[in-house]
Protein backbone atom coordinates (compact mmCIF):
# COMPACT_ATOMS: atom_id res chain seq x y z
CA UNK A 1 0.00 0.00 0.00
CA UNK A 2 1.56 3.34 -1.03
CA UNK A 3 1.43 6.97 0.56
CA UNK A 4 -1.28 8.17 -0.84
CA UNK A 5 -3.82 5.22 0.36
CA UNK A 6 -2.64 6.38 4.09
CA UNK A 7 -3.29 9.99 2.77
CA UNK A 8 -6.73 9.07 1.88
CA UNK A 9 -7.79 7.10 4.51
CA UNK A 10 -6.84 10.05 7.30
CA UNK A 11 -9.18 12.50 5.52
CA UNK A 12 -11.79 10.22 6.11
CA UNK A 13 -13.80 11.02 9.41
CA UNK A 14 -14.71 8.93 12.09
CA UNK A 15 -18.35 7.82 10.53
CA UNK A 16 -16.39 6.58 7.61
CA UNK A 17 -13.87 4.89 9.93
CA UNK A 18 -16.69 3.30 11.46
CA UNK A 19 -18.48 1.92 8.40
CA UNK A 20 -14.64 0.03 7.09
CA UNK A 21 -14.63 -1.10 10.85
CA UNK A 22 -18.13 -2.48 10.76
CA UNK A 23 -17.05 -4.37 7.51
CA UNK A 24 -14.25 -5.74 8.73
CA UNK A 25 -10.64 -6.70 7.26
CA UNK A 26 -12.21 -9.73 6.37
CA UNK A 27 -14.71 -7.75 4.16
CA UNK A 28 -12.71 -5.27 2.91
CA UNK A 29 -11.06 -5.48 -0.44
CA UNK A 30 -9.51 -4.11 -3.79
CA UNK A 31 -11.79 -5.32 -5.53
CA UNK A 32 -13.93 -2.48 -4.48
CA UNK A 33 -11.93 -0.45 -6.18
CA UNK A 34 -9.88 -1.83 -8.95
CA UNK A 35 -9.80 -5.22 -10.53
CA UNK A 36 -6.58 -7.68 -9.78
CA UNK A 37 -5.05 -10.05 -11.81
CA UNK A 38 -3.92 -13.37 -10.86
CA UNK A 39 -0.35 -12.15 -10.25
CA UNK A 40 -1.25 -9.66 -8.82
CA UNK A 41 -1.44 -6.59 -11.46
CA UNK A 42 -4.44 -4.39 -11.75
CA UNK A 43 -6.60 -4.85 -15.22
CA UNK A 44 -7.00 -0.98 -15.52
CA UNK A 45 -3.83 0.13 -13.93
CA UNK A 46 -2.81 0.61 -10.04
CA UNK A 47 -2.07 4.79 -10.92
CA UNK A 48 -6.55 4.57 -12.21
CA UNK A 49 -7.80 2.84 -9.11
CA UNK A 50 -6.20 5.07 -6.69
CA UNK A 51 -7.53 8.15 -8.29
CA UNK A 52 -11.06 7.15 -8.49
CA UNK A 53 -11.06 6.47 -4.79
CA UNK A 54 -10.07 9.59 -3.88
CA UNK A 55 -12.10 11.90 -6.20
CA UNK A 56 -15.28 9.37 -4.14
CA UNK A 57 -14.20 10.34 -0.97
CA UNK A 58 -13.91 14.15 -1.88
CA UNK A 59 -17.77 14.19 -3.38
CA UNK A 60 -18.44 12.52 0.16
CA UNK A 61 -17.22 15.29 2.63
CA UNK A 62 -18.71 18.18 0.23
CA UNK A 63 -22.08 16.62 1.05
CA UNK A 64 -21.54 16.70 4.58
CA UNK A 65 -19.90 20.25 4.52
CA UNK A 66 -23.08 21.22 2.96
CA UNK A 67 -25.27 19.67 5.41
CA UNK A 68 -23.32 21.62 8.32
CA UNK A 69 -23.60 24.58 6.54
CA UNK A 70 -27.76 24.04 6.88
CA UNK A 71 -28.13 23.22 10.49
CA UNK A 72 -26.22 26.64 11.18
CA UNK A 73 -28.41 29.34 9.42
CA UNK A 74 -31.71 27.46 11.45
CA UNK A 75 -29.87 27.60 14.37
CA UNK A 76 -29.16 30.89 14.76
CA UNK A 77 -32.44 32.29 13.57
CA UNK A 78 -34.26 29.91 16.19
CA UNK A 79 -31.90 31.65 18.64
CA UNK A 80 -32.87 35.19 16.80
CA UNK A 81 -36.63 34.73 16.92
CA UNK A 82 -36.37 33.56 20.94
CA UNK A 83 -34.53 37.05 21.19
CA UNK A 84 -36.99 39.11 19.51
CA UNK A 85 -39.71 37.28 21.71
CA UNK A 86 -38.31 38.14 24.97
CA UNK A 87 -37.73 41.91 23.57
CA UNK A 88 -41.92 41.93 22.81
CA UNK A 89 -42.52 40.76 26.02
CA UNK A 90 -40.71 43.27 27.66
CA UNK A 91 -41.95 45.76 26.00
CA UNK A 92 -45.11 45.01 26.48
CA UNK A 93 -44.72 44.90 30.98
CA UNK A 94 -43.24 47.88 30.28
CA UNK A 95 -46.39 49.50 28.45
CA UNK A 96 -48.31 48.50 31.25
CA UNK A 97 -46.22 49.49 33.96
CA UNK A 98 -46.21 52.90 32.40
CA UNK A 99 -50.00 52.80 31.89
CA UNK A 100 -50.56 51.57 35.83
CA UNK A 101 -48.56 54.86 37.03
CA UNK A 102 -50.04 57.06 34.75
CA UNK A 103 -53.12 56.22 36.20
CA UNK A 104 -51.78 56.13 39.81
CA UNK A 105 -50.67 59.38 39.18
CA UNK A 106 -53.97 60.50 37.82
CA UNK A 107 -55.70 58.90 41.25
CA UNK A 108 -53.25 61.47 43.60
CA UNK A 109 -53.35 64.48 41.34
CA UNK A 110 -57.33 63.89 42.02
CA UNK A 111 -56.87 63.46 45.39
CA UNK A 112 -54.49 66.24 45.91
CA UNK A 113 -57.09 68.44 44.33
CA UNK A 114 -59.80 67.43 46.67
CA UNK A 115 -61.22 70.13 49.09
CA UNK A 116 -60.43 70.10 52.35
CA UNK A 117 -62.46 70.93 55.46
CA UNK A 118 -62.60 71.91 58.58
CA UNK A 119 -64.04 69.76 61.55
CA UNK A 120 -66.89 72.86 61.73
CA UNK A 121 -67.56 72.67 58.66
CA UNK A 122 -68.03 68.91 58.37
CA UNK A 123 -70.16 69.36 61.57
CA UNK A 124 -72.05 71.73 59.73
CA UNK A 125 -72.91 69.29 56.45
CA UNK A 126 -74.01 66.72 58.62
CA UNK A 127 -76.17 69.03 60.38
CA UNK A 128 -77.62 70.19 56.99
CA UNK A 129 -78.21 66.90 55.89
CA UNK A 130 -80.01 65.95 59.10
CA UNK A 131 -82.01 68.62 58.51
CA UNK A 132 -82.98 67.74 54.53
CA UNK A 133 -83.84 64.04 55.49
CA UNK A 134 -85.97 65.26 58.28
CA UNK A 135 -87.80 67.30 56.20
CA UNK A 136 -87.98 65.17 53.36
CA UNK A 137 -89.27 62.29 56.59
CA UNK A 138 -92.02 65.15 58.23
CA UNK A 139 -93.15 65.30 53.89
CA UNK A 140 -93.99 61.85 53.77
CA UNK A 141 -96.00 61.36 57.09
CA UNK A 142 -97.93 64.08 56.36
CA UNK A 143 -97.97 62.41 53.02
CA UNK A 144 -99.53 59.28 54.58
CA UNK A 145 -101.35 61.24 57.46
CA UNK A 146 -103.19 63.31 54.47
CA UNK A 147 -104.38 59.59 52.47
CA UNK A 148 -105.53 58.02 55.14
CA UNK A 149 -107.93 60.84 56.46
CA UNK A 150 -108.92 61.57 52.39
CA UNK A 151 -110.20 57.86 52.70
CA UNK A 152 -112.04 58.34 55.64
CA UNK A 153 -109.82 55.85 58.13
CA UNK A 154 -109.83 57.25 61.37
CA UNK A 155 -107.18 58.59 64.04
CA UNK A 156 -106.29 55.19 65.54
CA UNK A 157 -105.81 53.76 61.84
CA UNK A 158 -103.51 56.37 61.17
CA UNK A 159 -101.75 56.34 64.42
CA UNK A 160 -101.19 52.51 64.17
CA UNK A 161 -99.86 52.81 61.08
CA UNK A 162 -97.06 55.52 61.99
CA UNK A 163 -95.86 53.72 64.85
CA UNK A 164 -96.27 49.96 63.77
CA UNK A 165 -94.03 48.79 66.65
CA UNK A 166 -96.16 49.99 69.17
CA UNK A 167 -99.87 49.10 70.21
CA UNK A 168 -102.02 51.53 70.22
CA UNK A 169 -105.29 51.81 71.91
CA UNK A 170 -107.91 53.92 72.09
CA UNK A 171 -109.78 54.11 75.61
CA UNK A 172 -111.24 57.07 77.82
CA UNK A 173 -111.05 59.84 75.10
CA UNK A 174 -107.61 59.35 74.57
CA UNK A 175 -104.68 57.06 73.17
CA UNK A 176 -102.41 54.62 74.64
CA UNK A 177 -98.86 53.74 73.81
CA UNK A 178 -97.50 50.43 74.65
CA UNK A 179 -94.64 48.74 72.93
CA UNK A 180 -95.02 45.34 71.94
CA UNK A 181 -93.07 42.71 73.95
CA UNK A 182 -90.70 40.00 73.23
CA UNK A 183 -91.41 38.50 76.97
CA UNK A 184 -94.75 37.91 75.77
CA UNK A 185 -95.90 34.67 73.21
CA UNK A 186 -96.35 35.97 69.78
CA UNK A 187 -98.99 34.05 67.92
CA UNK A 188 -97.69 32.80 63.81
CA UNK A 189 -100.53 33.81 62.17
CA UNK A 190 -99.80 35.59 59.21
CA UNK A 191 -102.28 38.17 58.54
CA UNK A 192 -102.91 37.72 54.41
CA UNK A 193 -103.92 33.97 54.90
CA UNK A 194 -107.73 35.31 56.88
CA UNK A 195 -109.63 36.10 53.87
CA UNK A 196 -112.86 36.81 54.19
CA UNK A 197 -115.46 34.18 51.74
CA UNK A 198 -117.99 34.95 49.36
CA UNK A 199 -120.11 35.25 51.86
CA UNK A 200 -118.06 37.52 54.01
CA UNK A 201 -116.94 34.49 56.67
CA UNK A 202 -113.62 34.85 57.83
CA UNK A 203 -111.26 32.11 57.26
CA UNK A 204 -108.12 30.83 57.91
CA UNK A 205 -106.03 29.65 54.79
CA UNK A 206 -103.32 27.21 54.03
CA UNK A 207 -101.67 26.14 51.12
CA UNK A 208 -105.57 26.82 49.83
CA UNK A 209 -107.05 24.63 52.42
CA UNK A 210 -109.51 26.28 55.06
CA UNK A 211 -107.47 25.42 58.30
CA UNK A 212 -109.91 27.15 60.75
CA UNK A 213 -113.74 26.75 62.43
CA UNK A 214 -116.75 28.89 61.76
CA UNK A 215 -118.75 29.91 65.01
CA UNK A 216 -120.56 31.86 67.16
CA UNK A 217 -121.82 33.38 70.61
CA UNK A 218 -125.21 33.58 71.52
CA UNK A 219 -127.11 35.15 74.75
CA UNK A 220 -130.78 36.25 75.63
CA UNK A 221 -130.00 39.03 73.12
CA UNK A 222 -130.38 36.52 70.45
CA UNK A 223 -133.60 35.09 70.94
CA UNK A 224 -134.98 32.18 70.32
CA UNK A 225 -132.86 29.87 67.82
CA UNK A 226 -133.71 27.80 65.10
CA UNK A 227 -130.36 25.52 66.09
CA UNK A 228 -131.25 23.27 63.06
CA UNK A 229 -130.69 25.71 60.38
CA UNK A 230 -127.49 27.37 62.43
CA UNK A 231 -125.66 24.19 61.67
CA UNK A 232 -127.37 23.68 58.23
CA UNK A 233 -125.32 27.12 58.09
CA UNK A 234 -122.18 25.52 58.68
CA UNK A 235 -121.45 26.94 62.56
CA UNK A 236 -118.84 24.27 63.59
CA UNK A 237 -119.05 25.52 67.45
CA UNK A 238 -121.41 27.84 69.75
CA UNK A 239 -120.38 29.80 72.80
CA UNK A 240 -123.55 30.10 75.14
CA UNK A 241 -123.33 32.56 77.96
CA UNK A 242 -124.10 30.70 80.77
CA UNK A 243 -124.96 33.66 83.11
CA UNK A 244 -123.50 37.06 84.70
CA UNK A 245 -122.75 38.91 87.63
CA UNK A 246 -124.29 42.18 88.22
CA UNK A 247 -122.66 45.01 87.56
CA UNK A 248 -123.77 47.01 90.35
CA UNK A 249 -125.43 44.42 93.43
CA UNK A 250 -123.20 42.02 92.25
CA UNK A 251 -126.10 39.14 92.11
CA UNK A 252 -124.97 35.97 89.92
CA UNK A 253 -127.26 35.64 87.30
CA UNK A 254 -128.26 32.50 84.44
CA UNK A 255 -128.84 33.65 81.34
CA UNK A 256 -132.63 32.94 80.38
CA UNK A 257 -132.02 31.04 77.23
CA UNK A 258 -128.88 29.47 78.39
CA UNK A 259 -130.42 25.67 78.93
CA UNK A 260 -132.78 26.11 75.68
CA UNK A 261 -129.00 26.98 73.76
CA UNK A 262 -126.98 24.30 75.22
CA UNK A 263 -129.69 21.36 74.67
CA UNK A 264 -130.45 22.76 70.91
CA UNK A 265 -126.72 23.25 69.85
CA UNK A 266 -126.16 19.89 71.18
CA UNK A 267 -128.68 18.12 69.57
CA UNK A 268 -127.64 19.71 65.92
CA UNK A 269 -124.42 18.28 66.77
CA UNK A 270 -122.81 21.94 67.22
CA UNK A 271 -120.22 21.76 69.70
CA UNK A 272 -120.16 24.14 72.62
CA UNK A 273 -118.07 25.90 75.29
CA UNK A 274 -119.66 28.68 77.63
CA UNK A 275 -118.94 31.98 78.71
CA UNK A 276 -119.56 34.02 81.91
CA UNK A 277 -119.49 37.99 82.58
CA UNK A 278 -117.72 38.81 85.28
CA UNK A 279 -117.76 41.65 87.85
CA UNK A 280 -115.88 39.92 90.95
CA UNK A 281 -114.38 42.13 92.82
CA UNK A 282 -111.57 39.61 94.29
CA UNK A 283 -110.16 36.42 94.30
CA UNK A 284 -113.06 35.22 96.15
CA UNK A 285 -115.77 36.09 94.33
CA UNK A 286 -113.73 34.86 91.15
CA UNK A 287 -113.86 31.33 92.66
CA UNK A 288 -117.66 31.84 93.54
CA UNK A 289 -118.30 32.60 89.68
CA UNK A 290 -116.29 29.70 88.96
CA UNK A 291 -118.22 27.32 90.90
CA UNK A 292 -121.64 28.96 89.98
CA UNK A 293 -120.14 27.77 86.49
CA UNK A 294 -119.65 24.12 86.74
CA UNK A 295 -122.41 23.76 89.40
CA UNK A 296 -124.70 24.77 85.64
CA UNK A 297 -122.34 22.84 83.19
CA UNK A 298 -123.40 19.62 85.06
CA UNK A 299 -125.06 17.50 82.28
CA UNK A 300 -123.98 18.83 79.29
CA UNK A 301 -120.93 17.51 77.28
CA UNK A 302 -118.51 20.45 76.76
CA UNK A 303 -115.61 20.50 74.10
CA UNK A 304 -114.84 23.78 74.12
CA UNK A 305 -113.43 25.94 76.59
CA UNK A 306 -115.21 27.94 79.64
CA UNK A 307 -114.47 31.62 79.19
CA UNK A 308 -114.41 34.32 81.99
CA UNK A 309 -115.87 37.52 79.60
CA UNK A 310 -113.40 40.38 81.01
CA UNK A 311 -114.87 43.51 79.85
CA UNK A 312 -115.04 47.36 81.29
CA UNK A 313 -118.63 48.16 81.84
CA UNK A 314 -120.38 51.27 80.64
CA UNK A 315 -123.50 51.44 83.54
CA UNK A 316 -123.34 53.74 85.67
CA UNK A 317 -121.35 53.83 88.88
CA UNK A 318 -120.58 50.23 88.31
CA UNK A 319 -118.62 48.23 91.44
CA UNK A 320 -115.88 47.31 89.75
CA UNK A 321 -114.92 51.18 89.10
CA UNK A 322 -111.88 51.28 91.54
CA UNK A 323 -110.67 47.87 90.40
CA UNK A 324 -106.71 48.01 89.64
CA UNK A 325 -104.63 45.94 87.12
CA UNK A 326 -103.65 43.63 89.47
CA UNK A 327 -107.16 43.29 90.85
CA UNK A 328 -108.68 42.21 87.44
CA UNK A 329 -105.93 39.69 86.69
CA UNK A 330 -106.23 38.13 90.67
CA UNK A 331 -109.87 37.71 89.61
CA UNK A 332 -108.72 35.84 86.21
CA UNK A 333 -106.04 33.54 87.84
CA UNK A 334 -108.48 32.65 90.41
CA UNK A 335 -111.29 31.76 88.14
CA UNK A 336 -109.17 29.85 85.80
CA UNK A 337 -107.55 27.96 88.15
CA UNK A 338 -110.33 26.44 89.34
CA UNK A 339 -111.60 25.87 86.07
CA UNK A 340 -108.73 24.12 85.51
CA UNK A 341 -108.83 22.25 87.94
CA UNK A 342 -112.13 20.94 87.41
CA UNK A 343 -110.83 19.23 84.27
CA UNK A 344 -112.21 22.00 81.69
CA UNK A 345 -110.17 24.50 79.49
CA UNK A 346 -110.19 27.69 81.02
CA UNK A 347 -110.21 30.80 78.34
CA UNK A 348 -109.80 34.52 78.95
CA UNK A 349 -112.26 36.93 76.46
CA UNK A 350 -111.32 40.70 76.06
CA UNK A 351 -110.36 43.37 73.28
CA UNK A 352 -107.58 45.53 73.09
CA UNK A 353 -108.49 47.77 76.15
CA UNK A 354 -108.98 44.60 78.37
CA UNK A 355 -105.42 43.15 77.47
CA UNK A 356 -103.86 46.20 77.84
CA UNK A 357 -105.26 48.36 80.13
CA UNK A 358 -107.04 46.09 82.43
CA UNK A 359 -104.78 42.94 82.70
CA UNK A 360 -101.16 42.33 83.30
CA UNK A 361 -100.49 39.65 80.30
CA UNK A 362 -97.38 38.33 81.52
CA UNK A 363 -99.43 37.04 84.78
CA UNK A 364 -102.11 35.04 82.18
CA UNK A 365 -99.46 33.51 79.52
CA UNK A 366 -100.62 30.04 80.92
CA UNK A 367 -104.49 30.69 79.83
CA UNK A 368 -105.68 30.61 76.07
CA UNK A 369 -106.84 33.62 74.95
CA UNK A 370 -110.33 34.92 72.91
CA UNK A 371 -109.78 38.39 70.85
CA UNK A 372 -112.07 40.46 69.84
CA UNK A 373 -111.47 42.90 67.47
CA UNK A 374 -113.71 44.45 64.68
CA UNK A 375 -111.63 45.34 61.95
CA UNK A 376 -109.37 43.85 59.41
CA UNK A 377 -106.68 43.40 59.09
CA UNK A 378 -105.43 41.62 62.44
CA UNK A 379 -104.34 44.10 64.84
CA UNK A 380 -102.97 41.93 67.71
CA UNK A 381 -98.97 40.58 68.10
CA UNK A 382 -99.72 37.88 71.55
CA UNK A 383 -101.07 34.46 71.38
CA UNK A 384 -104.76 33.88 71.04
CA UNK A 385 -107.00 31.14 69.72
CA UNK A 386 -110.17 32.70 68.91
CA UNK A 387 -110.77 35.68 67.30
CA UNK A 388 -114.38 37.52 67.28
CA UNK A 389 -114.27 39.21 64.20
CA UNK A 390 -117.43 40.90 64.30
CA UNK A 391 -121.06 41.43 66.03
CA UNK A 392 -123.20 41.89 62.87
CA UNK A 393 -122.90 38.61 61.50
CA UNK A 394 -125.91 36.74 59.77
CA UNK A 395 -126.44 33.24 60.40
CA UNK A 396 -129.39 31.57 59.25
CA UNK A 397 -131.62 30.42 62.24
CA UNK A 398 -131.11 33.39 63.75
CA UNK A 399 -133.05 36.25 63.33
CA UNK A 400 -130.44 39.16 64.95
CA UNK A 401 -127.10 40.27 64.60
CA UNK A 402 -124.58 37.44 66.07
CA UNK A 403 -121.47 37.75 66.86
CA UNK A 404 -119.01 35.86 64.41
CA UNK A 405 -115.93 33.73 65.36
CA UNK A 406 -112.93 31.97 63.40
CA UNK A 407 -110.93 29.17 65.48
CA UNK A 408 -107.62 28.48 64.79
CA UNK A 409 -108.04 25.12 67.29
CA UNK A 410 -110.45 22.38 66.84
CA UNK A 411 -111.25 22.14 70.36
CA UNK A 412 -113.89 19.35 69.39
CA UNK A 413 -111.07 16.67 68.42
CA UNK A 414 -109.15 17.39 71.68
CA UNK A 415 -110.34 14.00 73.79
Amino acid sequence: MNHKVFLDIEDMDRDEIGDFSRKGTGDFSWEETEDFSKDGRSSRGRGDGFSQRGAFHASGRRKRRRRRGIFLPVFLCIIALAALTGCLILVVKNRLLETERNEAMAHLDAANASPTYSEAQVQDMIDTAATDAARQKEEEILGEVKGMMESGEGASAMLRALYPDEIVVAANSRYYFFPILDTLKHHSYIKEQFILNEDNILEYVMDEEVVSKKGIDVSRYQEKIDWEKVAGDGVDYAFIRLGIRGATEGKLILDERYEDNMEGALENGIRTGVYFFTQALNKEEAVEEAEFVLENLKGYDISYPIVLDVEEVTTKNPRTKDMEKQDWTDVCIAFCERIKEAGYTPMIYGNLKTFLLMLDMEQLEAYEKWFAYYQTPLYFPYEFSIWQYTSTGKVAGIGTDVDLNISMKDYGSEE
